[in-house]
């Protein structure tokens, strides 16, 4: 890990000075992110991953390493990351949008549309967020990635890409698989609503 800050960078120096008077504090989440905004990736995954070792529970140091992954190209650590925070706090809006794009990447076509819908039931006034999810859902379905739970001739011609790949060809490996997603997604949306309306009460 750098031990100085870049010359000419004062965010960085700012905070990694407050992180070296106690480096117990929270402050390493705004330092990692201010490495990675310089390109210090592996600073700012090093320095997150000391910090969650004295805070494991906070989103806020978990997003940032996430961010770092990212970055990075380590989409499947993204994930690892995302999962428990979206879980806990889906209206975490960052959180969301990186694991639904790190989802889509990775060819995890069911788990991407549920994080952009969760994404887009929190921001429903973004319409390029609207418009995405319309085409990539049109995409899945034309595709045969995505069937509905109760379209009987899709069922019959049913086969599955992307995601499930590794997943044997026997087709009805492959419905149970994806009938668990739209479920999934269906189950997920429902928590959403209920998240939403006990912390407007």
């Amino acid at each position: 890990m750098r031990k100085e800050p870049i010359k000419g960078n004062p965010q960085i120096y700012h905070y990694l000075k407050r992180y070296q008077e106690d480096p117990t504090s929270r402050v390493f989440a705004p330092l990692a992110e201010a490495y990675r905004k310089a390109g210090l990736l592996d600073e700012a995954i090093d320095i997150c991953r000391d910090g969650l070792r004295v805070h494991p529970h906070f989103m806020g140091g978990r997003v940032a390493l996430a961010r770092a992954f990212f970055d990075k190209r380590y989409y499947d650590d993204v994930v690892k990351e995302l999962e428990p925070v979206v879980l806990d706090a889906p209206d975490n809006l960052v959180a969301q949008r990186l694991l639904a794009d790190s989802y889509l990447i990775l060819g995890r076509i069911a788990q991407a549309l549920t994080s952009y819908k969760v994404l887009l039931y929190f921001t429903p006034q973004d319409e390029e967020l609207a418009k995405m999810v319309k085409e990539i859902e049109l995409k899945a379905y034309e595709d045969g990635a995505l069937v509905l739970q109760n379209d009987p001739v899709q069922l019959k011609s049913y086969s599955v890409k992307g995601a499930l790949k590794a997943i044997s060809d026997d087709p009805i490996v492959k419905k149970r698989e994806w009938m668990k997603k739209i479920e999934g997604l269906q189950s997920m949306l429902l928590r959403v609503q209920r998240f939403k309306l006990a912390n407007n009460t």
